[in-house]
């Protein structure tokens, strides 16, 4: 297993980009018969409302149209597979065909057709989803996915379940240090200056107090902060904190 972990980490290693190590990724996955990479990560998966925030993707060798319809046209929401994961902290092997007893069997409903219908049309019926539960809640999953007839193809995903789980750790060890520092990877873009102003704000400074702190007029410090709430969809300055909490922006 050591010699497996330093193999993976090597090649992995081998490009410093994001790009590059997802790449690096679907190299070792293909040898263990993937076709192609998902992979997803998102620092806050929910909103207040509780509904699911679209993540940051990067995928390998998955059909064009992909990163569109998961991302743009809300196929990620009525992903069954997303949905699994979430609500598991072990990997899993899945598959849309009616005849496999995966835990898309119990999971599925006829909300799930599109994207059922879309991974059959492009045999990639079957995978491994690796959900990763990060500190501070967030979220990371990387999915394989494969084609070929069924039974063939969940033997073999049990198979290279640890493979394929070690890897997927591997790979969010590398990536997580550049994406959490990515202001792209939150639901929520503020300006430093909005997110120091909050800051304070959550500290229980008033505008005044804030802007002595920061030798800036009162007035100044009022437009940052109503521009925050406008990002935010905030009634108020106590609403623009409790979202720039939840959401994290304050973390940094």
């Amino acid at each position: 297993m050591q010699s497996r972990l330093a193999e993976v980490n090597t090649r992995i290693l081998s490009g410093n980009s994001l790009h590059e190590r997802m790449t690096g990724t679907m190299t070792v996955a293909s040898e263990l018969g993937f076709d192609a990479l998902v992979y997803d990560y998102s620092p806050v998966p929910f909103d207040q409302e509780g509904e699911l925030i679209i993540p940051g993707a990067m995928v390998c060798n998955t059909p064009k149209d992909w990163l569109e319809l998961w991302c743009d046209e809300g196929y990620y929401h009525i992903d069954p597979v997303q949905q699994v994961a979430l609500d598991r902290t072990s990997p899993f092997i899945w598959s849309y065909k009616p005849e496999a007893e995966t835990v898309l069997r119990q999971a599925m409903g006829q909300q799930h057709a599109p994207v059922s219908s879309y991974l059959q049309h492009h045999q990639m019926a079957h995978g491994v989803t690796v959900p990763i539960h990060l500190p501070r809640g967030g979220f990371a999953s990387l999915t394989g996915l494969r084609s070929g007839n069924t039974q063939v193809a969940l033997h073999d995903l049990q198979h290279v379940l640890p493979h394929f789980t070690l890897l997927a750790h591997v790979l969010q060890e590398r990536l997580y240090p550049q994406l959490s520092k990515s202001a792209h990877s939150y639901p929520v873009h503020l300006t430093r200056r909005e997110r120091e102003c909050l800051k304070w704000a959550a500290e229980g400074m008033t505008s005044s107090e804030i802007a002595e702190r920061l030798k800036r007029s009162v007035a100044t410090i009022n437009l940052h902060l109503t521009s925050a709430m406008h990002k935010l969809g905030a009634k108020n300055r106590v609403q623009a904190v409790v979202r720039a909490v939840h959401y994290r922006l304050l973390d940094n």
